[in-house]
């Protein structure tokens, strides 16, 4: 049984969403889980598209891998602003050391 830790979602107008994610899946998986709106997944995850990106708060900087050149690459088509800890939330695994992890959603009328 996997371990469950609580993430959150900052919306653009500031609400925050805290969802359950399990240990394992990725942050993108957790967000359409919990109905999470403003984050479309169009590959479901495969890494081609940019529609979950997401700003990964400090603790969950501090906590995830670098970037990859995939991952470089899509943000480059990202709807919204992308700034030095802009991540795709289909490439970032929950893992507990993400428990309380902030992610701002952008806002996409940029």
């Amino acid at each position: 049984m996997s371990e469950t830790v609580t993430i959150v979602f900052l919306t653009p107008a500031g609400e925050r969403l805290e969802v359950p994610a399990r240990s394992g899946e990725s942050v993108m998986e957790a967000a359409i889980q919990n109905n999470v709106d403003g984050i479309e997944a169009e590959c479901g995850g495969a890494c081609m598209c940019a529609t979950c990106h997401v700003y990964a708060g400090e603790a969950a900087v501090a906590a995830l891998p670098p970037r990859s050149e995939d991952e470089e690459d899509l943000l480059e088509s990202a709807a919204a602003e992308v700034r030095d800890e802009s991540r795709l939330s289909c490439q970032l695994t929950v893992t507990p050391a993400l428990a309380g992890a902030v992610f701002g959603l952008p806002d996409r009328q940029v």
